[in-house]
């Protein structure tokens, strides 16, 4: 399964978990409106791929304790500093996405507590702080005594330290102040404050970037950085291509310039002399040779290049430098009557689907879980899509709507927003194709709200509206969709 989350600004994170399987395919399509008038003439394909699609992959375990294993053992002398590091990024890493995932699910009301009233339930709160401080106690009981192992246990301590902070800090502000909530509450704010005081005790920060929020988030932005950064597989996307191109513009160059040299010796023979109309049927000719060159060039390039993918990645452990898989992408403009019927019956027809430009993003992939780091046969792709490159074709301002209420007409300002739809298809190996939808509103400020439309919904569009699955709530609701 695939899960899509609002973040910062623009941006969507797209992640998945890929299997033991050694292939795995993912289909990505964006609905674009079609008033915002999207063309290759505006916004290409190379320009969207390069600036709104970064993807990531790391090793990814559900045997939680292996990271903290091998870092006991380091610690112990039975492992090399390297591998200490690696190994607690790796359960570093592992823990604040579990941490930061499950701390979204209970703002967004998940689950079915028969507790939960008007808020998160306490019973999952309550095994969320128990398995936290758990997890913490377990790092911070085998704290390496040697120097060079110390600088790196520092580092990730006063992270987590400051990120589980952070994330019980978010949960408090979403707590209602009513019912049984204050005694989480004071739970959560005595965890807070046992975070503050161990970092103050150990002596993680300055006081300059303690009296400063900015200096702080920074550094422990850069301490993030360092976490993913040997846990991350290292790739570098290569355009392909480059070759095929130079042939084809070669092939043409000769075709063209030999068709050229035959109708100068016919010209020849025609005026029998070199006279005036002999230079205007020359200078004709070298004209029609600069514009069909071009043209020429392009069809065949397209042609040649159908259907081919674009660039191609190689994954490499960031240890041993191997090779550990590949991945080829292709991106393309798409029109909705050209799409497969799966596709288009899960975004379902309609008037606006037809005006709509469809942006396609697609990724093939072979992992060789053997060579991958011991003990991991995983990998946690995270793909981040930009829709800022987008927002250049937005209308600015607001429009006005009026109101009648109990008698009285009001005029209320409404400001400009647009839907997306966007369509995950995705196949593991052997088994069969799993299809998700994702309703994306935004303004020209930022990503107002994000829902996923369930399969079940789907199925049932005949009987009735759906209620769409939320995955991140707002205060502003959005119409109905534009079907």
């Amino acid at each position: 399964m695939i899960r899509v989350q609002r973040k910062e600004g623009f941006n969507l994170r797209i992640t998945r978990v890929l299997r033991e399987a050694s292939g795995h395919s993912l289909d990505l399509y964006l609905f674009v409106p079609g008033e915002l008038g999207l063309t290759t003439h505006l916004v290409s394909e190379d320009t969207f791929y390069h600036n709104a699609i970064h993807t990531k992959r790391t090793y990814y375990s559900t045997a939680y304790q292996l990271p903290l294993v091998h870092s006991r053992l380091a610690g112990r002398g039975r492992m090399p500093a390297e591998r200490y590091r690696l190994s607690l990024s790796l359960y570093a890493y592992q823990y604040a996405t579990a941490l930061e995932q499950s701390t979204r699910d209970l703002l967004d009301g998940g689950g079915s507590d028969d507790d939960q009233r008007s808020g998160p339930g306490l019973t999952r709160i309550d095994a969320h702080l128990e398995l936290v401080e758990s997890i913490l106690r377990r790092l911070r009981r085998n704290a390496p005594d040697e120097g060079r192992l110390t600088k790196y246990f520092v580092n990730i301590d006063n992270y987590l330290s400051w990120f589980t902070e952070q994330q019980m800090l978010a949960l408090l502000s979403e707590l209602p102040r009513d019912g049984d909530y204050p005694e989480i509450e004071r739970r959560l704010l005595a965890l807070c404050e046992r975070e503050t005081a161990y970092r103050l005790e150990k002596r993680y920060n300055s006081e300059r970037a303690m009296a400063s929020p900015t200096r702080m988030s920074n550094k422990m932005r850069l301490l993030r950085r360092l976490i993913e950064f040997p846990v991350t597989l290292k790739d570098r996307p290569k355009e392909l291509g480059g070759g095929e191109q130079r042939a084809v513009k070669a092939l043409v160059t000769g075709l063209v310039m030999m068709v050229i040299s035959i109708l100068i010796l016919e010209m020849r023979h025609i005026f029998g002399d070199v006279t005036f109309w002999f230079f205007i049927a020359l200078a004709v000719l070298y004209a029609m040779r600069e514009v069909f060159k071009e043209d020429l060039r392009n069809t065949l390039w397209r042609w040649v290049r159908k259907g081919r993918p674009k660039w191609r990645r190689r994954y490499r452990d960031p240890e041993s430098g191997q090779v550990v898989g590949s991945q080829r992408e292709w991106f393309d403009y798409k029109r909705p009557a050209r799409l497969s019927e799966e596709i288009r019956n899960a975004r379902r027809s309609s008037v606006s689907q037809r005006e709509e430009v469809v942006l396609h993003y697609r990724s093939r992939s072979r992992m060789l879980p053997t060579r991958f780091l011991s003990g991991y046969e995983q990998t946690r792709e995270t793909l981040m899509l930009d829709l800022g490159v987008l927002t250049k074709l937005m209308e600015p301002g607001n429009h006005h709507v009026y109101v009648l209420k109990d008698g009285e007409v009001s005029r209320q300002a409404v400001e400009k927003r647009y839907q997306f739809n966007l369509i995950a298809r995705s196949v593991q190996g052997d088994q069969e194709a799993v299809i998700q939808r994702w309703k994306i509103v935004l303004n020209r400020s930022k990503i107002i709200d994000v829902e996923e439309v369930t399969v079940e919904e789907r199925k049932s569009a005949s009987e009735g509206p759906p209620e769409p699955r939320r995955h991140s709530s707002t205060d502003d609701k959005t119409g109905d969709d534009q079907q």
